[in-house]
């Protein structure tokens, strides 16, 4: 796959396996990857597979989170990192 190194960062790339570690993968290029990336992803686990993965995210950055809510057609309440978000509202703003 298409995919910077450094968006791994923090680990060892030589025990790294693509399909047990999909849902990282998924989670990194959409939060810090770029366009080619994003299409990468697609292509290796496919729509439906990058779907799936998306809607049990823990976590995503909130314009990440606009465009897979818009891309995918998914309402937001449908998304784990939204509804675990919404439940962890700061005290004051």
């Amino acid at each position: 796959m298409d995919i910077r190194k450094e968006l791994f960062w923090d680990i060892d790339l030589k025990s790294f396996d693509y399909e047990k570690n999909r849902k990282l993968i998924i989670e990194r290029v959409m939060n810090y990857g770029t366009v080619s990336e994003f299409r990468a992803i697609l292509r290796y686990y496919g729509y439906k597979t990058v779907r799936q993965e998306i809607k049990e995210a823990g976590s995503l950055e909130p314009k990440t989170l606009e465009f897979v809510s818009s891309f995918f057609n998914l309402p937001k309440q449908s998304l784990r990192c939204y509804t675990k978000k919404q439940l962890n509202q700061a005290h004051w703003n």
